[in-house]
């Protein structure tokens, strides 16, 4: 008997309409690259006008300075549009596939702020940016062609909302009692870390509108999104503050889809029709990518120690 077409139809995971999302999302790393060079030289120039807070976190008097600033408004206009894109990109495609590819920002930026900020990137920081980018993109690679997009329940969302609230505790808590011996890693991760949930809200967000499914636990998904989008961005602003910009843009391109992937793979289940091999793949390509953004922050030769 000649098989079931339509079964093994649905066995196969790959969905050509989830290329869309690849070059939108590459579109937005350009926007996010841009975004995040205006923004630091704002931060930069605004803290060459007040009192330095390194390690104790931007008063309030420089955050109002920075709506002053031209080039950090224009800044934050393009990381307006980068959102813009990765949402679009969200909406043709699964999380894990698109949200890594901010990682091409890295490399924008890193060849802008050596010609911006005439330093010469030294051979380490450079092995930093190739683990950073290699491992993502290998990331990519295999979830483009394993990924599946699911619907999301109501426990998958309780749980993700359980564990951001834990983590914006865990956030607040540390950059209170530890904010003076605070330096740019910390506000790297922990943004790239509120920005991986930010994306994953995103994403579910969208997947409730297309399903007609906009209730109460919807709307409190969506204020979950702002409060992390918030503070995630303060903490942005300290990380330029306290560090180079290709190094903020490691953390959000790198930490940031990590944290993202982790929960589409272990709670929205968008590689439950990946192979064993891919699993071990997903693993060894996001370990190797994150000691990048270790390496770069210890190697970068305009990283504040």
């Amino acid at each position: 008997m000649d098989p079931d077409l339509s079964d093994l139809t649905e066995q196969i995971a790959l969905d050509p309409t989830q290329f869309i999302g690849i070059p939108l999302a590459l579109v937005g790393a350009v926007f996010l690259s841009l975004g995040a060079q205006f923004q630091h030289r704002g931060v930069v120039k605004v803290e060459a006008q007040t009192v330095d807070t390194l390690g104790k976190g931007l008063s309030g008097k420089q955050i109002a300075l920075l709506l002053a600033r031209p080039s950090w408004v224009l800044g934050t206009l393009m990381l307006g549009l980068a959102i813009v894109f990765q949402l679009s990109s969200l909406y043709f495609a699964p999380l894990i596939v698109v949200q890594p590819l901010g990682a091409i920002a890295l490399v924008i930026t890193s060849i802008i702020n050596s010609r911006v900020a005439k330093v010469k990137l030294n051979r380490n920081t450079i092995i930093a940016i190739a683990m950073c980018v290699g491992g993502v993109f290998l990331f990519v690679g295999v979830a483009a062609f394993t990924a599946v997009t699911k619907p999301v329940t109501d426990r998958q969302l309780y749980v993700i909302l359980g564990i951001l609230a834990i983590v914006l505790l865990a956030a607040g808590a540390a950059f209170v009692l530890f904010r003076a011996r605070i330096r740019a890693v910390f506000y790297v991760v922990l943004a790239g870390v509120l920005y991986g949930f930010v994306a994953t809200l995103a994403k579910v967000i969208i997947g409730q509108i297309e399903q007609g499914d906009f209730d109460w636990l919807t709307v409190l998904c969506v204020i979950a999104l702002l409060a992390g989008t918030g503070l995630g961005a303060y903490f942005v602003q300290n990380a330029h503050a306290s560090g180079p910009p290709d190094l903020v843009i490691a953390g959000l391109t790198v930490v940031d889809p990590i944290v993202a992937v982790a929960i589409g793979i272990v709670v929205l289940g968008e590689a439950s029709q990946a192979p064993p091999w891919a699993m071990v793949t997903f693993i060894i390509a996001g370990a190797i990518a994150v000691w990048g953004v270790f390496l770069l922050a210890r190697n970068h030769p305009q990283t504040r120690v």
